[in-house]
């Protein structure tokens, strides 16, 4: 069972997850922000073009690639019907009662009969140090942390700064066209590579960007 575990843990290509920053086995650093939608369908003409060229401008200014990442998971309901039946025991009044009874019913008779889909946005930024030396302390994030050592954690840190620069650049250019965002911290970012390897898992939830 243990080889096996490692054989499959072989072909995931993170090291560790480190002040919410994910290191590849590779060397390479990643951070992950997540963005919200807009809704430009209901914009007018001129705010569409405005946003488009206002977008256009934030490409044309990074010195480093992006990746876009949509994701789309099938919604887990049953945390929610947990919540209502909570409050279902709590109902004095009858009527109430055989109301949120009833509305339970359909809530779970319909997600039991429709797909319905939950759909983020991830915005992953990465920088590639020219020194880094992966072997001293990187610990697997799936197997626990280990000890670093003060050479390392000072590369680290250099590298982590000059990634949050460039993280910091994405932001302020994605605010520019209305869109909010999230940086994800590790416990976040555990949860997104988890179901990223285990699709067909619907425990969990996806993080959500603060109004």
């Amino acid at each position: 069972m243990s080889n096996q575990k490692a054989a499959t843990q072989n072909f995931v290509p993170i090291k560790d997850i480190r002040d919410n920053v994910v290191i590849k086995r590779n060397g390479e650093m990643l951070m992950v922000v997540l963005a919200s939608s807009v809704n430009f369908a209901l914009k007018s003409l001129d705010e569409q073009q405005a946003i488009l060229q206002q977008f256009q401008s934030f490409l044309n200014r990074l010195d480093f690639s992006l990746q876009i990442y949509v994701q789309s998971r099938k919604l887990n309901i049953e945390p929610y019907l947990e919540v209502l039946s909570g409050l279902e025991s709590k109902q004095d009044n009858d009527l109430m009662r055989i109301q949120l009874r009833e509305y339970m019913d359909y809530i779970a008779s319909f997600t039991s009969q429709n797909d319905v889909m939950s759909k983020s946005f991830f915005v992953i930024i990465p920088y590639s140090p020219t020194k880094l030396n992966i072997r001293k302390g990187f610990s697997n994030f799936l197997a626990g942390s280990s000890g670093y050592g003060s050479d390392t954690d000072q590369q680290f840190e250099e590298h982590r700064l000059q990634l949050e620069q460039r993280a910091a650049m994405v932001v302020q250019g994605l605010a520019g066209v209305g869109v909010r965002t999230m940086t994800l911290q590790k416990d976040d970012l555990v949860e997104l590579f988890y179901h990223l390897y285990n699709p067909s898992d619907p425990t969990g939830t996806a993080p959500q960007v603060q109004s």
